[in-house]
């Protein structure tokens, strides 16, 4: 059931905007018009006069308005029961590494919990694509990571974990200095266009200032693999344990002053409490709590 478009007209005509009702529901402009239409086509009829620079809405736009509200209230009411089953469908997208590390122990206990249910994961992997699927309102939800400004505000954020980033190396190396082992060998570069890539660039910039990439990959596994055939050192977020004793790579430590990556849960404002999110959110926690050097940030607290 799919009641935005419903949900945003009346935003539209309580902020008298296209613009002030997709922040307020979490929507670009684009994707309030969108849903606009799709209320137009349905009902066979214009929701607003568009023969002016200042669009108004019809009085038919009103009188859909007012049929729907007392349903969508008592809609909402029955949504946030406790007692009610957490079922349907949702569409959560995870970025690559998230997808290896975590997916799989996401989606048994989300079947484990709620068998009703059923869980999309679209073909994306990167931070950016999937904000803009979710501002378009073609995912529900996505695991990313959280941009050091804090994301945008039209959506929510809530922070799930706070992965460090270490040093890998081949497991034959006798050095423990982050900066000799960049000396010795070559350097393995997270992607640098991407987020997490672009906080490993800088703290191996601050280490070795000379130093160049020979090899450029966004694919955590294929590094590890890369680093285990003795081809360089990497520095990246921690990857999971069975990755690393498989690869028989050497794990070293950045120190104090390493970087670290914000994992976030984002979703548009209006679904802030849809509990098929909540769910997600609950689940993804599970998981970390139970996966080794975790660093959890608070439970269910947007940040």
């Amino acid at each position: 059931m799919n009641l935005s478009p419903l949900i945003t007209l009346q935003a539209i005509l309580k902020h008298k905007s296209f613009t002030a009702a997709g922040e307020a529901v979490g929507l670009s402009a684009s994707a309030v018009s969108l849903q606009v239409k799709q209320l137009e086509q349905y009902f066979g009829k214009p929701l607003f006069d568009r023969s002016t620079r200042q669009i108004s809405a019809t009085p038919f736009a009103h009188e859909l308005s007012l049929a729907t509200t007392g349903l969508l209230s008592r809609l909402e009411d029955m949504r946030v029961q406790p007692t009610l089953a957490v079922q349907g469908n949702i569409s959560v997208g995870f970025i690559t590494s998230m997808q290896a590390e975590f997916l799989p122990d996401v989606l048994r206990e989300l079947q484990d919990a709620h068998p009703a249910l059923v869980t999309r994961v679209p073909p994306l992997n990167d931070t950016d694509e999937l904000l803009t699927e979710l501002k378009a309102g073609r995912i529900d939800a996505a695991i990313v990571v959280r941009p050091n400004n804090g994301g945008s505000s039209r959506l929510h954020w809530r922070s799930l974990y706070r992965q460090p980033y270490i040093m890998l190396a081949p497991g034959d190396t006798s050095l423990r200095s982050p900066a000799a082992l960049l000396k010795r060998h070559a350097w393995i570069a997270y992607d640098t266009t991407i987020t997490g890539g672009k906080a490993a660039e800088r703290h191996v910039r601050r280490l070795a200032p000379a130093a160049r990439f020979t090899v450029e990959l966004r694919s955590i596994d294929a590094i590890v693999a890369m680093v285990a055939l003795g081809l360089g050192v990497s520095v990246i977020p921690q990857p999971r344990r069975p990755l690393i004793e498989g690869y028989g790579v050497r794990e070293i430590p950045l120190g104090a002053n390493a970087p670290s990556r914000n994992i976030a849960l984002v979703c548009r404002k209006a679904d802030s409490e849809d509990r098929r999110i909540e769910a997600v959110a609950q689940a993804f926690g599970a998981c970390v709590d139970k996966a080794p050097n975790a660093g959890r940030v608070q439970r269910g607290k947007p940040l």
